[in-house]
């Protein structure tokens, strides 16, 4: 399970692309990530349950600056890639439009996924699927290293990469419910001994 706890900062290092010199606090990105990735390692610690899988809960640094740790931890798992089960990654889950939904990529990743996600419903939140396995946040490097993933993602805004991305805009109790969501999906899965990975058609 993992997110990108990196931003921007001061966009010093970002060559005049952003506003130098004003904090970039990422509220959407990636700190509504951070959030889910805690509140699922809340979840499982404190579910009473014994899952079949072992966890691991990864924040990764350098996302912004070209999925740097999540590169780095591909080239040097602690435990073989092979025996991941899958990767959820996920970035930008705080802005829940109702009309969009959240968008849920790497559905084409595993032969298993569509019975998975089969009838898998959550209150007040809609959801679509995307096959791509590739993509623009810290899920890449698991999948083209072989590793079925999960990458969830409620879509751009006017405040993307902007210092007003703000807590205040923030819509907690949606992703609440996108958590929910996730534990639903990592339960199923988890019934699954193993996920065949598919890789991108050719």
């Amino acid at each position: 399970m993992g997110a990108h706890y990196d931003h921007l900062g001061t966009a010093a290092l970002f060559d005049g692309k952003y506003p130098i010199g004003e904090i970039h606090n990422g509220a959407d990105d990636n700190a509504s990530g951070v959030a889910g990735l805690l509140e699922l390692a809340r979840h499982y610690v404190k579910n009473q349950g014994r899952e079949p899988f072992n966890f691991l809960f990864i924040a990764f640094g350098g996302e912004e600056m070209g999925l740097q740790g999540s590169k780095y931890y591909t080239s040097h798992p602690l435990m073989p890639l092979d025996k991941v089960h899958f990767m959820l990654n996920m970035d930008m889950i705080g802005r829940y439009n109702p009309e969009r939904g959240i968008g849920i990529g790497g559905y084409g990743s595993a032969e298993e996924w569509p019975a998975v996600f089969k009838d898998v419903q959550q209150p007040d939140i809609k959801y679509f699927t995307d096959a791509a396995g590739k993509g623009a946040s810290d899920h890449h490097n698991f999948y083209i290293s072989g590793v079925p993933v999960m990458f969830f993602h409620t879509g751009g805004h006017d405040d993307y990469h902007k210092p007003t991305d703000d807590a205040p805009k923030l819509q907690a109790k949606a992703e609440a419910g996108i958590v929910q969501l996730e534990i639903q999906l990592i339960n199923r899965a988890m019934a699954f001994p193993v996920l065949h990975y598919v890789g991108e058609k050719s």
